[in-house]
């Protein structure tokens, strides 16, 4: 008797116009099997769809049988578009371009996956997306002006001059006034109140980038159905494979109660 070989789940390069018309550089997570679904990810404050956490999530829900696009947000990554003219009113368009992308040539997708920043994007971009059945977020904060808090001397001097280096992860980015004023004129209490789809919010209580109370207050606030799930000691990027790995396996059982 023989074994039958498992058939891999396979990736493709995609790319697909923002609002502005600048190409965004996607990749097309593709089970090895019709997917049963599809489901966009989104990466965190500067970082990418290559980003470790990003790309195992992304696979792992693959692997479960999911079509998954994860993208570069404008201005990172392989996107084409400068960072500093970006803000958190692109990065709500740029899901909403994903969207349709995926509803144009493979099928509307049915959740929402954003870790960090790219969940408080999620969060902000379903309104729009009225297709959407679930979000689930990883880590983000209750309130996307949150990451201004990381850089208190560099918004000061943003305000003043229009625009200050900030230093991530090693790299250099430029911080301007127009993204700190976009980012603080979200009412993103008003956008938690009125979300009408199941979510769920995953977060490790040991998480020191966002507090574990960004998830109090975000549960709190949403008045629909919503579920939470701890990441027992995770940090915030989810560095360890077992994380991602657990992250895939919570989101796909919780959604099949609703798709």
């Amino acid at each position: 008797m023989t074994n039958t070989p498992k058939r891999k789940a396979n990736t493709e390069r995609v790319s697909f116009e923002n609002g502005r018309g600048l190409m965004l550089a996607g990749l097309l997570e593709r089970p090895a099997r019709a997917p049963r679904f599809f489901a966009v990810v989104a990466h965190c404050f500067t970082c990418s769809k290559d980003f470790p956490a990003i790309a195992h999530i992304s696979r792992a829900l693959a692997q479960l049988g999911i079509g998954v696009l994860r993208f570069d947000l404008t201005g990172l990554g392989s996107s084409a578009g400068d960072f500093a003219s970006t803000n958190f009113s692109t990065a709500i368009e740029d899901l909403h371009c994903a969207a349709r992308f995926l509803e144009l040539h493979e099928q509307t997708p049915a959740l929402l996956v954003g870790h960090s920043w790219g969940g408080a994007a999620c969060l902000a971009a379903a309104e729009k997306l009225p297709d959407v059945r679930a979000i689930a977020t990883i880590a983000a904060p209750s309130d996307p002006a949150h990451v201004l808090e990381h850089f208190p001397r560099e918004v000061e001097s943003a305000l003043e001059l229009g625009s200050a280096p900030i230093a991530i992860a090693g790299r250099s980015y430029k911080l301007t006034r127009q993204f700190i004023e976009d980012v603080q004129g979200h009412d993103h209490a008003a956008t938690l109140k009125g979300l009408t789809r199941p979510l769920l919010v995953l977060h490790s209580p040991t998480d020191r980038t966002v507090e574990v109370e960004h998830a109090q207050r975000i549960y709190q606030a949403v008045r629909g159905l919503r579920s939470f799930i701890a990441l027992p000691d995770a940090d915030h990027v989810l560095s360890e494979r077992r994380h991602t790995d657990y992250a895939a396996t919570m989101i796909d059982a919780w959604f099949k109660a609703y798709h």
